[in-house]
């Protein structure tokens, strides 16, 4: 089940609250006493930050697995709408500061992590994203992950609704996103149930594993499923979605968007799945959202993040679809999928 800390720092009596949170976060990923307490220190450093520098952010940690899951990481995705920075490699450098600290913060929580990035766009905010991984796992979650994303739950809930699966490596992957009818438990049970079918059936293609999700969530509310299969042996995208998990592509510069057919998976009669084929080429780019995202959410500027994280992509779509006064309206999930040639990183 996908659970979510997610805590809005809007002064500094609330750091440490987020604090807290990213510590139930590591103890859930099975991180020692001192993986931990170096998610403490990045949590309290980029919390810290989003009061002293933006007027308030948002901390949300989640446990992630690699591609085959055979490992668990914490990862924690700080988010603002604050004036962003200009200089990000200046930032990162010890000494650096603007608000008369010591300026060792961005760069402490580099040290201390598996993975660490930063994206600030001035006028519009601040992104930083990091992985802390057990010691024998750090090597798998070093390199800026290929496919990841992020959840949120509607009303601060301990579990979220959406869920994001994927099998595969370098080459050939399965990707799945999951909505659970409504939100909750019961809404968690049922993208529950898909990610654990698609963890051992990844490899079918979509219009297969849509037909046997519908058999396996029958006992469950249902849920609206997207499926992407990418063959970059073949430069071939296969989507098929069922719902309202919604998807755009970025290819030959310009975005489309891949509609999935209504219905509900586990429930009713399921259509027969048509699947889209695309080709699949390098610098291309694929978004998965679950509607908890406002559908007209602008795509402009984020292919140019083709390098960065995939999971610091996501944050910056979410983050870029709403402001900081904008309540969810509903569990919110956000995947990215990128080409493999840059990186082979992969997380969920």
């Amino acid at each position: 089940m996908t659970r979510v800390w997610d805590v809005a720092v809007s002064d500094s009596t609330l750091v440490r609250e987020a604090r807290q949170a990213v510590g139930e976060a590591a103890a859930a990923a099975g991180l020692d006493r001192a993986r931990a307490g170096d998610a403490a220190l990045t949590a309290t450093e980029l919390a810290t930050n989003a009061v002293k520098y933006a007027g308030g952010g948002r901390i949300v940690a989640e446990v992630v697995s690699d591609s085959w899951g055979n490992a668990r990481a914490l990862q924690i995705l700080a988010l603002d709408h604050g004036p962003g920075i200009g200089d990000v490699d200046r930032a990162m450098a010890d000494g650096y500061s603007t608000g008369g600290s010591l300026g060792t913060g961005l760069g402490a929580c580099a040290r201390a992590c598996d993975h660490f990035e930063v994206d600030g766009v001035p006028g519009q905010g601040t992104l930083a994203l990091a992985r802390i991984a057990a010691p024998e796992h750090r090597a798998l979650f070093a390199a800026p992950a290929v496919t990841g994303g992020m959840h949120l739950a509607l009303g601060g809930r301990p579990e979220c609704g959406d869920g994001l699966a994927f099998r595969g490596g370098p080459g050939h992957r399965t990707v799945m996103l999951a909505d659970g009818l409504g939100h909750g438990a019961g809404a968690a049970e049922a993208s529950d149930t898909a990610v654990r079918t698609v963890r051992h059936r990844a490899g079918e293609s979509p219009e297969s594993l849509l037909r046997l999700l519908h058999t396996e969530l029958r006992p469950t509310r249902g849920a609206a499923v997207a499926v992407a299969d990418i063959d970059e042996s073949a430069h071939r995208l296969t989507f098929c979605g069922v719902g309202n998990v919604s998807a755009r592509h970025y290819s030959g510069g310009r975005w489309e968007t891949l509609l999935s057919q209504p219905g509900i998976v586990g429930a009713f009669g399921l259509r027969t799945p048509v699947p889209l084929r695309r080709e699949w080429n390098r610098g291309d780019l694929l978004v998965l959202y679950t509607d908890g995202l406002p559908s007209r959410w602008s795509s402009e500027g984020i292919e140019r993040l083709v390098d960065r994280d995939a999971a610091l992509i996501a944050a910056r779509v979410f983050r870029n679809a709403g402001s900081a006064a904008r309540p969810l309206r509903d569990d919110t999930a956000v995947a990215v999928v990128l080409h493999t040639e840059h990186s082979a990183g992969e997380r969920e």
